[in-house]
């Protein structure tokens, strides 16, 4: 593979792109624990699962690991760094976050007309593709192709706008494909488990086929020194191995068989 050298990466914003990131996270874990205190004065009895909380917020501090230092100033100038970076925020956060049930806190806090309206949404044509398994995976594992092997990385990573759109799709695209897969949430349109098995191991797949044509240097159009590209392929290999095994464990954990297969099940007594 031949060695690549750096272009001019757009640099951090100093102090405003640390003071961002940690006012959004703060005001993401505000919201829902006020949502959380919200739901457990509605229903003392029922209350809100202290699991879902800490799953939540354990989300958001792998989201701050990933967005400030020392990790978000090492991506800026170190293909490893950005790999990290890219794990963390596409894959691990959004697992814990979607383990916190957002959608399922939002609706129970709402008023019951304005929970009507968002469960109305979230069966819409619309909300029902995004929230599907394949789709999830196409925008989370299929865009990375594209990505490292066409010259997208480099014209992305060139401004700071750059960056941050970059985390953002990581993050959505992780959430929804950890959503469709093995969240807790309502999901309308969330096929049976055979279905999410397939996609998972897609999902697997795919992301060892990348790492390995990565470090392998086939068609890499990532201009980065050859050692740097190499690592970010072991990160990807090794860190998404461990993030997908995690998210089927979620998976067999969240899993619940369908009432009427359970009903099938039901041993009669002999006459």
């Amino acid at each position: 593979m031949p060695a690549h050298t750096h272009p001019h990466h757009a640099e951090g914003g100093g102090a405003l792109e640390v003071v961002l990131p940690v006012l959004a996270l703060l005001a993401c874990a505000g919201g829902y624990l006020l949502l959380a205190r919200r739901v457990r004065r509605r229903n003392p009895v029922r209350g809100w699962s202290p699991w879902r909380t800490a799953g939540f917020c354990v989300g958001l501090l792998l989201l701050a690991a990933a967005l400030l230092p020392p990790v978000a100033a090492l991506a800026h100038r170190d293909f490893r760094g950005h790999m990290a970076q890219h794990m963390l925020i596409g894959m691990y956060a959004p697992l814990a976050l979607v383990l916190g049930a957002p959608t399922t806190l939002v609706l129970r806090a709402l008023p019951a007309p304005h929970a009507r309206r968002l469960t109305a949404f979230l069966r819409s044509g619309p909300a029902r593709l995004f929230a599907h398994p394949v789709t999830g995976l196409l925008l989370s594992t299929g865009s990375l192709a594209l990505l490292y092997f066409t010259p997208l990385y480099d014209a992305v990573t060139a401004h700071p706008a750059g960056h941050w759109l970059l985390h953002a799709h990581f993050l959505l695209a992780g959430c929804l494909f950890a959503h469709a897969v093995a969240g807790p949430d309502p999901a309308p349109a969330r096929p049976g488990v055979r279905t999410r098995l397939v996609c998972l191991g897609c999902a697997i797949a795919a992301h060892a086929s990348v790492a390995q044509l990565m470090y392998g240097g086939f068609r890499v159009a990532v201009s980065a020194p050859v050692p740097e590209v190499q690592g970010a392929a072991e990160i990807m290999y090794y860190g998404g191995d461990i993030a997908e095994l995690l998210l089927a464990a979620a998976l067999v954990t969240t899993w619940r068989p369908a009432r009427g297969a359970l009903a099938g099940r039901v041993v009669r007594p002999a006459r």
